[in-house]
């Protein structure tokens, strides 16, 4: 990746430390779930100390389920092995302002186990090996990250304490772009859209979506690293600024039988000259050669790699005809019935991959379409006709319908297990069982509505 200016300098940040308008900075990475995690530390102590040499946090933030319980099976992390501690170390590249929280500085941490060697099962570590799998051809990825949330008037404690049932949509009707639906939820999004802005990101816009209160806030592609340090410091501000307004939003994939929450990734290729790689105008539907190889291979690794866009039990839901979620392995020229649609033109040449939830892990939804074109193009790859009709009703294969389904063909891919290596495919294959088996033994309400008296 090429050198770049940080949103705040450690210069600068060593000013605002003396001055006093910075006192507090936070150090986190992102767990399998896509979740920050880390630390908060005195402003002076970090300049004076963890700046140099970073910190330790238990390996068993990589072994653990949603609910943060300690869950046997995990090679890198377990009773038997002590449940040790890696290195968090300062990625300066990403030093920023939190806005949202007063006096407060952040960075997104690598991790490293205590030789210097990095954890190769950390999100951010399976992304970087994949950019570096580019970086040997002289390309760079680009990528832009569209995540979609429902807003409710109620807090987050409210909604726990209520089971989650009666809360509130933010809009009480379908407000996909409408001016009048988002100017009701303006001063949360406006507040959002802002402090984002003042944290280094370059805010696009806003607009409502399908589902009642659900909105979407587009931010300008950028480097793909950049981009997933960016979407998760995003998803974790927004809810942080929604409960400062006592308000809640959640990214979940299906929150109810409307509209799910979608990631749509966008990505493109620019080799050392800037130039776009996935670009011909000459092309069929203005792509290169490459692109075709490239779009191929998305094709052919889609439904073992379904495990890395669709990571939860809940993501799978998402997955129904006429739902603007694709169910179809199939690539089509600005075709939103497709899991692939090829869009753009020039430099902004580009394929959107529709799968991912708004749950997504966005370094290793990332990861994976860069080593699935990778793959089609070591075996120059076809991607076939276009689908220019309706995928929903078409001949395509499709996605995987459960996690189940997508773990037993994320276990048996050998392209998997070329890009990523054995002990990553393994740690992820782990985590997608332990999900299924906590769902699996769970009761839930819809089988005591149904059951409880009439059965």
């Amino acid at each position: 990746m090429a050198d770049r200016t940080p949103p705040l300098s450690v210069d600068e940040l060593r000013a605002l430390v003396d001055t006093g308008e910075i006192d507090t900075v936070v150090l986190a990475f992102t767990d399998m779930q896509g979740r920050l995690q880390g630390k908060r530390f005195a402003a002076r102590f970090f300049l004076d100390d963890t700046l140099s040499h970073g910190t330790e946090g238990c390996n068993y933030l990589l072994a653990v389920d949603t609910d943060m319980n300690t869950v046997s099976g995990y090679a890198m992390s377990s009773w038997e092995r002590g449940y040790g501690d890696f290195v968090l170390r300062p990625d300066l590249a990403t030093l920023r302002r939190t806005p949202w929280h007063p006096g407060t500085a952040q960075l997104t941490a690598d991790l490293l186990w205590h030789d210097g060697s990095p954890v190769v099962a950390s999100p951010r570590q399976i992304l970087r090996r994949q950019l570096d799998r580019l970086a040997e051809r002289g390309w760079t990825a680009h990528a832009g990250t569209e995540l979609e949330f429902i807003v409710f008037k109620d807090t987050y404690e409210a909604g726990w304490d209520r089971a989650y049932r009666g809360m509130t949509p933010a809009n009480q009707y379908n407000v996909d772009y409408s001016i009048l639906g988002t100017g009701r939820v303006e001063p949360l999004l406006r507040r959002i859209r802002n402090e984002m802005g003042a944290a280094g990101m370059t805010v696009e816009s806003a607009k409502g979506e399908c589902n009642l209160g659900q909105h979407e806030i587009a931010f300008r592609y950028d480097e793909a690293l950049v981009t997933c340090d960016q979407h998760t410091v995003y998803k974790t501000g927004a809810k942080e600024i929604a409960a400062q307004e006592g308000m809640s939003l959640t990214f979940m994939a299906k929150y109810d039988e409307r509209e799910g929450n979608s990631c749509h990734i966008h990505l493109s290729l620019r080799d050392e000259a800037g130039r776009p790689v996935l670009a011909d105008d000459a092309g069929t539907y203005g792509m290169s050669k490459t692109m075709r190889h490239f779009l191929a291979g998305q094709l052919a690794a889609m439904r073992e790699f379904t495990l890395l866009y669709a990571p939860n039990i809940n993501s799978y839901k998402r997955f129904r005809p006429g739902s603007f979620a694709p169910t179809a392995v199939a690539w089509g020229p600005d075709n939103r019935t497709c899991a692939l649609r090829v869009v753009g033109h020039g430099h902004a040449h580009r394929f959107e991959n529709r799968l991912p939830g708004g749950d997504v892990n966005p370094y290793l939804a990332v990861a994976g379409m860069i080593a699935a074109g990778l793959y089609g193009i070591e075996h120059e790859l076809d991607p076939g006709e276009a689908c220019t009709g309706n995928a929903y009703t078409g001949d395509a294969p499709h996605v995987p319908g459960t996690l189940r389904e997508a773990a037993e063909s994320w276990a048996g891919s050998t392209i998997a297990r070329d890009a990523f290596g054995a002990e990553v495919v393994e740690h992820y294959l782990h985590m997608a069982r332990v999900e299924q088996d906590a769902y699996d033994t769970a009761v839930t309400d819809w089988e005591r509505f149904r059951s409880f008296e009439r059965m």
